[in-house]
Order: structure tokens, then C-alpha cells, then sequence
């Protein structure tokens, strides 16, 4: 007897379709990495995929959404995560579970994962219409983290606290993509990158755990740096 917290098996219709999204997702990637983003378009991407070019925008409506296809997903889980957080937790806490819960590519140490994501990094570094895409959908994201938080709180919409920590937990995804791009771009190891990010993640978060109040204070004359300290250390 199937379990009711389990959801149904996706049927025969919701399969083909999934397969054809793939289909088309890993054409366009295996096109992108040889030619570029820039240098590909949609119709040879449908010709390519043996599917016409309407079935294609049916399933991505901008070219950009091939790259980026799964993100909504990404959101929506995150939003979960924190929704469904256990009594007493704070927003903080279930965002850093969820964030460093996040591996993909990054988080397998084959040989064919660390070419594939190399690959499409470069793609999305040398296309500004991607970085732009890009930065829409962390906006978004933040917004949506934003919306979350002051409706929790019993906020309004704009609430300052509600945004500034959306931006702020936002802050550090963001940091961590631009740190990982570039050093995939500078021919980071696999295992060794995994690593480096998390141990910035775990930085990043204790930094936004104990408060911003002690940290970059201005040195006292005649010192040129002070060591960072946090409030609450």
C-alpha cells in the first residue's frame, strides 16, 4: 500500500514529457559547450533535438531557461526548507542546512561530473546574456526569501528587516557561485574546491550569526588593519 506522505509515481504522459524537457536541456548544453551560448540558436537546438522549434519555447519560453531550467525548483525547495523548519529555529539556521545540503555537480568527484561542470561554466562566464538571467533569478529569490520572512514576522511586504536579511542570506549564495566560477575558470581540483566553498559558506554564516556590530571596525590612529572580530565572540 502506497504510503499517503509519499507522492503518486508521475504517470505516462508527465514521464515523456520529462524526457522530452531532458532531451532538449541536454542537447542545447552539448551544443552551448561546443559552440557557446551566443553562437547557437533555437532552431538549430529543435533541428538538433528532432523536435520543432514550438516545442522547444512550449518547454523553455527564453533560450536562457535552457540552462537555468532547473532553478525554479531550487527556489521552491529553499522556500520549503524554511517553511517547514522546526518550532524555534530561526531563518538563518534552516537556509545554511539547505545551502550546504546543495552539491550537484560540485559535490561528485568523477571524472565526466568535473569536465561537464567546467564546461557549462565557462558557457555561463562568457555569455552576458546568462550572467544577466543569472542575476533576475537571485533577484527573485530574494524576493520571494524577502515576501517569506515579513509574512512570518506579521510584516508588511517591505518590511526593512525582512529584506535586508533576504539579502543578506541571498548575499552569501551569491559569493559562493562567483568564488566557485572562478576558480573552476582557474582549474580548482574537484575534491579540493568542494571544500574551499564550504569552509567560506561556514565563514559567511557565523559572520551573519553573531552580527555585523564588530566586524570591519576602522583601526585606531597610527594602525593600518585590526583584525575582523564579531559581536558576540
Amino acid at each position: 500500500m502506497t504510503d499517503a506522505a509519499t507522492p503518486p509515481a508521475p504517470g505516462l504522459r508527465q514521464r515523456k514529457k520529462l524526457q522530452t524537457r531532458q532531451l532538449i536541456a541536454g542537447t542545447a548544453r552539448r551544443l552551448f559547450v561546443e559552440r557557446g551560448f551566443d553562437g547557437v540558436t533555437v532552431a538549430e537546438i529543435a533541428r538538433e533535438a528532432e523536435v520543432s522549434e514550438q516545442t522547444v519555447y512550449n518547454y523553455f519560453p527564453t533560450k536562457e531557461d535552457l540552462v537555468y531550467w532547473q532553478l525554479g525548483d531550487f527556489e521552491e525547495k529553499l522556500l520549503a526548507a524554511l517553511r517547514d523548519r522546526p518550532p524555534g529555529e530561526p531563518a538563518l539556521a534552516a537556509f545554511r542546512r539547505f545551502l550546504l545540503s546543495q552539491q550537484g555537480l560540485l559535490g561528485r568527484v568523477d571524472e565526466a561530473a568535473r569536465r561537464q561542470l567546467t564546461a557549462i561554466t565557462r558557457v555561463i562566464a562568457e555569455s552576458p546574456a546568462l550572467l544577466a538571467r543569472e542575476h533576475e533569478i537571485l533577484a527573485g529569490y530574494t524576493a520571494s526569501l524577502a515576501s517569506l520572512l515579513a509574512a512570518e514576522s506579521g510584516a508588511a511586504p517591505d518590511d526593512a528587516q525582512a529584506w535586508a536579511a533576504a539579502h543578506a542570506m541571498m548575499g552569501v549564495h551569491r559569493t559562493l557561485i562567483q568564488h566557485t566560477r572562478r576558480r573552476i575558470l582557474e582549474g580548482a581540483t574537484h575534491a579540493g574546491l568542494a571544500r574551499d566553498v564550504r569552509a567560506r559558506a561556514e565563514r559567511a554564516f557565523s559572520l551573519l550569526e553573531h552580527g555585523l556590530g564588530g566586524y570591519a571596525v576602522a583601526p585606531a590612529a597610527g594602525e593600518t588593519t585590526r583584525p575582523a572580530r564579531m559581536s558576540g565572540a
